[in-house]
């Protein structure tokens, strides 16, 4: 269950500790108190989409934390699954930072992970019934969705979704091996002159590379050779002028001469000796390089011809050597395929009829138990609408098989109903007011949670639509629920607050500057007040504060049955 929430600087909310305990905890608070910010809070530790408006104005950052406790087994095996231990106390602690950036940081027992981790864990964590349920309950598409999670489908939709994508791409293959004859053999002309075309050039990788160095060499050709035999010359002297080698040379002949007078002439001499032979070394390189320059002016068109076909090929097949070698051999599979068509197309037509014939018989068995699960949950449901003040509610779930297969199997699932005696069952968007759809969401919800792992159930406003004898019955069943796991209700009803086990305010208070939401746990003579706002409003009478008396009085009776 949840234990404790805590919230800084989100919408409003600048900061919050929000202690939760076992059994039913109501939440009220006037229109844009900021309730369905600690909703959004909550919706944030589950993983779920977040925007940067939703960081309070002027903060660079938002933070939620909660803490869960006697967390069930199946939440254990989840958080081993995915590396996560558990505090030594056996309590899961999330927390999801956001910035101002849109950046999100989300930590479980205080290990980074991403947000998708967090909607992982969710199922096990929390359910929130918000108003949009029953906009999914007025939706028909989305009945298939209520129907498998009352008999837990997912085992077997496991099995066949993958199947179900795998004849989606069977089906994409063979229509374009299917393709007329002649746009075959167009295909095969073009692919055949290209690897051909790419074959002939026997491309070499790293081959541009060298062509290109020895391109620019050619054009630097003139000035090299000139700069060389310049170098060389300066170097090793000519018939008139003496090199830098004779010169060198007497140089060290003279030291040489006077070296034994003394250690530092000594060393003069070894340096000149050392330099001249360095310079002779350098003089050789030199006429060496300058002996090398000349080139053949066919050498030149040569490399001129093969940097031509190499970029024209590049043109056509990619943007490098090695992307031209891979087009190759891309074609030449393809190739490969086109040319043996037929064969493919026969072999993929057997792989297409096995695996739809077990995707059929996965869907078959889907059908029947999704029939049998509709028979079982209708009966629950309307025990629970009786409950509810409908006791002559008609419930009828619709499964319709098609031949054609579908995301969800072959079948289509609609919820029909009747809310009068002798009138058929139809469309529940065609009869259903905003009242009875809560209550008929209320019912789902309860039976379909009985046998889930999770641990805490938040109803979002339930009471929408509802008013007198209905609200009673709905304040009734939630505290029902609550003997099997904590739940927590937003309500603007007092029936429904009078039964809560615990009762949080949500305040907003004004300053020159700022708007502030706070979170109060009422006492016993807080919440008459409070009961008595929600019946007359801000004018609380002595005759309001009796009947919110009353209330709890009543509630605590019917707690007791």
């Amino acid at each position: 269950m949840l234990s404790l929430l805590h919230i800084e600087n989100i919408a409003i909310i600048e900061q919050a500790d929000i202690v939760l305990q076992p059994g039913f905890t109501v939440l009220t608070g006037e229109t844009g108190a900021g309730k369905s910010i600690i909703i959004d809070s909550i919706g944030a530790i589950l993983g779920q989409r977040t925007s940067r408006e939703l960081i309070r104005s002027g903060a660079k950052k938002g933070f939620v934390s909660a803490v869960f406790e006697d967390i069930p087994a199946a939440l254990k095996r989840q958080l081993e699954e995915l590396g996560l231990d558990t505090e030594d106390d056996g309590t899961v602690r999330i927390q999801r930072e956001l910035s101002a950036e849109g950046r999100s940081v989300c930590r479980v027992n205080m290990r980074p992970v991403s947000a998708s981790v967090l909607k992982t864990l969710s199922p096990y964590l929390i359910n929130i019934h918000g108003q949009h349920d029953g906009q999914k309950l007025m939706q028909e598409e989305y009945h298939i969705d209520f129907l498998d999670s009352f008999f837990e489908a997912e085992t077997l939709l496991e099995q066949f979704r993958p199947m179900y994508a795998e004849l989606h791409t069977l089906r994409s293959k063979i229509r374009e091996l299917e393709k007329s004859g002649q746009q075959r053999e167009q295909r095969i002309d073009m692919l055949r002159y290209q690897i051909d075309e790419i074959e002939a050039a026997q491309l070499q990788l790293g081959e541009e590379e060298m062509l290109t160095e020895r391109r620019q060499f050619f054009e630097n050709a003139g000035q090299l050779a000139y700069s060389l035999q310049a170098a060389s010359k300066l170097l090793s002297g000519g018939e008139e002028d003496d090199g830098a080698m004779d010169l060198l040379s007497r140089a060290a002949d003279e030291l040489a001469d006077v070296a034994a007078l003394s250690q530092d002439l000594n060393n003069l001499s070894q340096k000149a000796e050392e330099v001249r032979y360095q310079v002779e070394d350098l003089a050789a390189s030199v006429a060496m390089l300058a002996a090398d320059v000349d080139f053949s002016p066919k050498e030149r068109d040569a490399v001129e011809e093969r940097l031509d076909v190499i970029y024209r090929l590049r043109r056509k097949y990619g943007a490098t050597i090695e992307e031209v070698l891979s087009y190759h051999d891309k074609a030449s599979k393809e190739l490969g395929e086109l040319e043996n068509a037929d064969d493919r197309k026969d072999e993929m037509m057997e792989e297409y009829h096995r695996t739809l014939t077990c995707a059929r018989e996965i869907a078959s068995e889907l059908s029947k138990r999704r029939r049998q699960a509709a028979e079982e949950l209708e009966a629950k449901i309307v025990a629970q609408l009786k409950d509810l003040d409908m006791p002559k509610v008609r419930i009828s779930i619709q499964v319709s098989s098609q031949t054609k297969l579908n995301p969800h199997g072959m079948d289509e699932v609609r919820f029909l109903i009747s809310t009068n005696p002798g009138e058929p069952v139809k469309p529940l968007s065609k009869i259903a007011s905003g009242g009875e759809l809560s209550r008929i969401m209320l019912a789902i919800k309860n039976v379909l949670t009985q046998t889930e792992d999770v641990g805490t159930l938040i109803f979002d406003e339930i009471d929408t639509g509802v008013s007198g004898r209905a609200a009673q019955k709905i304040a009734l069943k939630l505290g029902e629920i609550s003997h099997r796991k904590q739940t927590l209700c937003v309500t603007h009803l007092p029936q429904l607050a009078a039964m809560g086990d615990h009762h949080l305010l949500i305040k907003k208070s004004l300053s020159e500057e700022y708007t502030f939401t706070d979170v109060f746990s009422l006492t016993e003579e807080e919440r008459v007040s409070e009961l008595a706002r929600m019946l007359s409003g801000d004018a609380i009478t002595e005759l309001s504060m009796q009947n919110a008396a009353e209330l709890l009085e009543r509630a605590a009776a019917n707690k007791k049955k």
